[in-house]
């Protein structure tokens, strides 16, 4: 199992935004979250990976083994495409710096961003900085990636080539992925279940 979720509760204040809810997510399924703004979707994937607090109930899942993918993108902007992805490896994860670059030139390949590596993010479109984004969160050798509603930030066009990415991350069938979406078309495409918050 990658993650067990038993009785969550989570409010804000009146707002009871989780009210016991329990599942069960198996290794290398591929869940899609959906429903209306407002239900609670993305403070579920922050309750899973620990960027946010719950009230009651049980997570158990292994966090260091979790990378996640925000919807507006959270790169350094001081920083290159490839430093965005190295230096989380060097200073968090304390790998080599020759193997981080090594690491992530690779990434930046299968993401089809390795003449940008050098860039910085201000002079990037947004679907190529989502896949940075997506790159960064790789580079951590997770087996378990969250999205959370990647592409609201793109237009359709940056739209295509992000979901085309993920869609590549499906051949990896010891990936969990759960992914917060609007884009119905491609949840129904790449799920192997969808939750309705």
């Amino acid at each position: 199992m990658a993650i067990q979720v038993k009785n969550l509760n989570k409010s804000f204040g009146e707002n009871n935004v989780f009210n016991n809810l329990t599942l069960e997510i198996k290794k290398g399924e591929i869940v899609s979250i959906i429903g209306p703004s407002g239900k609670g979707k993305s403070t579920f994937l922050r309750c899973l990976i620990g960027l946010e607090e719950f009230g009651s109930g049980e997570i158990i899942c292994n966090r260091k083994k979790m990378g996640m993918v925000f919807q507006n993108f959270n790169l350094f902007p001081n920083k290159t495409v490839l430093e965005n992805i190295t230096e989380p490896l060097i200073l968090v994860d304390k790998i080599e710096k020759a193997t981080a670059i090594e690491k992530a030139k690779k990434l930046l390949e299968r993401v089809g961003l390795s003449d940008k590596e050098n860039t910085y993010p201000k002079y990037l479109s947004g679907g190529q900085k989502q896949r940075v984004a997506i790159a960064r969160a790789l580079a951590k050798d997770p087996e378990v990636l969250l999205f959370d509603e990647p592409t609201s930030a793109l237009d359709p066009f940056m739209t295509a080539e992000v979901l085309k990415v993920i869609e590549e991350l499906k051949d990896n069938k010891d990936m969990t992925m759960v992914i917060v979406s609007h884009e119905m078309d491609f949840v129904n495409k790449i799920s192997t279940r969808i939750i309705e918050f």
